[in-house]
């Protein structure tokens, strides 16, 4: 029986954090758990690509917009279940037995999607706050953000719609059609260049507005302007 998940992740001049992103999956090669790495790249002009060859990654290629780079990659997995994570994420480790445990658990069914808890790569009170929030987002609403990783099955991914393609939000778009979402209890550590570079307040508070106005049916093309800004 072919390992089950393909890990898709999307790419875009990730250089210096694709190495520990894939680094942290090796444990999951070792249990049998996962069958493909798809490195969906959205026009690098680093050396991400040559570190996706080396990694033995089968390469996607398009334009860059992160729904685009991830539907692109979801549809050359050839995994049952599809494991999303952001080019900066790191599964902690022992996250393969929970994986495994979880996949165990739901065979037969379609398929129950799942996230991990955020935690960031920083020390300090502003870290655990914005992490703190995330994770009771999650669980609350059902909105947990890419960043937190994703896994699902194809079957429960395709009944959903995909992901669209949108630059921006298009991880809320696909998890509000998901039913049955769980949190895992394994830590996926993310970066916190983005925050330390505008300021923990400043950029929680442009996320909040950022989702709120999407909420409110703002266009994804927009809001990913101001937001790269």
């Amino acid at each position: 029986m072919p390992a089950p998940i393909t890990v898709v992740i999307p790419t875009l001049n990730a250089a210096a954090e694709l190495p520990g992103s894939l680094g942290a999956l090796m444990e999951g090669l070792a249990e049998g758990l996962i069958r493909e790495v798809v490195i969906s790249d959205g026009g690098s002009s680093d050396a991400t690509l040559q570190l996706a060859a080396e990694a033995g990654a089968e390469l996607v290629s398009g334009t860059a917009s992160r729904g685009g780079q991830l539907r692109r990659g979801c549809a050359a997995a050839r995994g049952e279940w599809l494991l999303v994570l952001h080019a900066d994420t790191q599964l902690a480790p022992g996250w393969a037995a929970v994986v495994a445990a979880h996949l165990q658990a739901r065979q037969g069914e379609p398929g129950q999607p799942a996230y991990f808890q955020l935690k960031f790569r920083a020390k300090g009170p502003w870290p655990t706050l914005v992490a703190g929030w995330a994770n009771v987002r999650a669980r609350v609403f059902g909105l947990p953000y890419g960043d937190q990783g994703l896994l699902i099955s194809r079957a429960a991914y395709v009944s959903a719609g995909e992901y669209p393609d949108q630059p921006l939000m298009e991880d809320v778009a696909l998890v509000r059609r998901l039913t049955g979402l769980t949190a895992l209890p394994v830590i996926a550590l993310t970066s916190a260049a983005r925050y330390q570079r505008e300021g923990w307040l400043r950029r929680g508070a442009g996320n909040l507005w950022t989702l709120l106005r999407y909420f409110l049916g703002a266009d994804p093309d927009k809001l990913a302007r101001g937001y790269q800004k």
